[in-house]
């Protein structure tokens, strides 16, 4: 016991040092889902039927732009690891016209979604309330591309309180903008779904100005800021980002697709089957939103040590992150157990969501197990840089496992929502799996290389 508390303590409070304020700022969001699930949900049962389908649709692109984002973290790690700050801004520069590059395919494939929208089999009622909706979010998507550059930036160089706190102040930001503009206070008009948009839109500009602004105007950041300011644009810079990015994008997106597209399946049900994925969704992050907070320690302090060539160290850090998941997994499961039958009441009135989400709950403590373990060694693979292995093993467990049997099981079977819930145990578990072996195959071939045992 000794021996174990001796390997594994330093990393414990490491991670939990680095991860906390992730998980703070990422709390932040949790509540601010559960504010703007909420606040819809009590203005109108149809505006929350409508706000699940452009949500999680939505959250695929966003997802996809997180995952892009995510180059920064091993790459700076690394550079941070072995002191070369000076290299940092050069970095930054080319990761910052890369994710613009993004933001521009993102915006053009939006504007197809839109125009397709009307043709998805959605309930007929519920199209007024999306597509102006979805037009707002669509217009918030270059500053969180900008925003989750920097986000990275900052985590990766070990300060997670800067972000944290911007996005804290985002949050209370959109949550007051959401009572003023959906309820129509404070002389203003009464905007129902379309005021929530336009206070996500607002708050996300306002969190990318102020971290762009700290990052170039804080002293402690000068030599960072002066080489993203004054270094040329490198092509092969350029293009070794995108190496990295796509990848992590598209393993991301294929993750977030599972839960996305299956939207399209609940849709077929009804309205009332949408509002209860939505608020299942909004559960769902509860457990999510801790478990990328810690995962995102692991892959910042990950970087650290590869760049290092302490192989060793990083295998006990995973293995030490994924303790810690569990261990908030176990603890948040029984709270949300014992309120299934009342939870959905904190979003509608509706007794038929109610007894929906009730049962759809089993399946979501179900599959924590997995999700904690793809969370923490995805994130410990993109410390590595092992990025490729990723596309392959998110294609296999959420397009080949995840989407077929939430058709099989909630639709050709007839099992409805919960049955489409019960196929993400089997995908997210596969995955964790998945990741654990390639985690441990990229240390062992990165350790015999340099001589070192692991």
């Amino acid at each position: 016991m000794q021996l174990f508390k001796k390997k594994y303590q330093m990393h414990y409070k490491a991670l939990l040092s680095l991860g906390v304020p992730i998980v703070i700022g990422q709390v932040g969001n949790i509540i601010l889902g559960f504010a703007d699930t909420l606040m819809v949900g009590h203005h109108s049962v149809l505006e929350l039927g409508a706000a699940s389908f452009v949500n999680t649709m939505f959250a695929l692109f966003l997802v996809f732009a997180m995952g892009f984002s995510y180059s920064v973290t091993p790459e700076v790690g690394s550079m941070f690891g072995r002191g070369e700050h000076e290299k940092i801004g050069p970095f930054m520069r080319n990761a910052l016209a890369a994710n613009g590059m993004l933001a521009l395919i993102l915006l053009a494939v939006l504007a197809v979604f839109y125009l397709c929208l009307p043709l998805m089999g959605q309930p007929e009622e519920l199209l007024p309330l999306m597509l102006p909706y979805l037009l707002i979010l669509i217009v918030s998507i270059p500053f969180m591309c900008v925003f989750n550059t920097f986000k990275q930036f900052f985590d990766a160089i070990g300060n997670t309180k800067t972000p944290m706190t911007v996005m804290v102040g985002g949050n209370v930001m959109n949550i007051v903008g959401n009572y003023v503009l959906i309820y129509g206070k404070c002389g203003l008009p009464e905007l129902g779904l379309l005021g929530a948009g336009m206070s996500t839109l607002l708050s996300r500009i306002m969190m990318t100005v102020a971290l762009c602004t700290i990052y170039l105007g804080v002293k402690r950041y000068r030599v960072y800021a002066h080489g993203l300011l004054h270094s040329k644009f490198s092509a092969a810079a350029f293009r070794h980002v995108n190496a990295l990015s796509w990848p992590l994008a598209l393993q991301m997106g294929m993750e977030a697709g599972a839960f996305s597209l299956v939207s399209v399946f609940v849709g077929w049900i009804g309205a009332t089957a949408l509002a209860a994925h939505q608020v299942m969704l909004t559960l769902s992050q509860v457990f999510y939103m801790v478990y990328y907070g810690l995962g995102a320690a692991v892959a910042v302090r990950t970087s650290y040590f590869n760049g290092r060539k302490d192989f060793a160290a990083a295998k006990v850090n995973a293995m030490a992150g994924f303790h810690i998941i569990l261990w908030v997994a176990c603890l948040a499961s029984v709270p949300i157990f014992m309120l299934r039958h009342t939870v959905s009441y904190w979003f509608t009135d509706s007794a038929d969501v109610a007894q929906l989400v009730a049962v759809t709950i089993f399946p979501l403590i179900a599959y924590q197990f997995g999700d904690g373990m793809q969370c923490c060694y995805s994130n410990a693979m993109r410390g590595v840089a092992d990025v490729k292995p990723m596309m392959y093993i998110s294609f296999f467990s959420y397009f080949i496992m995840s989407l077929p049997f939430s058709w099989l099981f909630g639709i050709h079977w007839g099992y409805g929502l919960p049955g489409i819930w019960w196929a993400f145990p089997i995908s997210l578990i596969c995955a964790g799996v998945l990741y654990y072996t390639f985690f441990q195959r990229k240390l062992r071939r990165e350790a015999a290389a340099a001589g070192v045992e692991l």
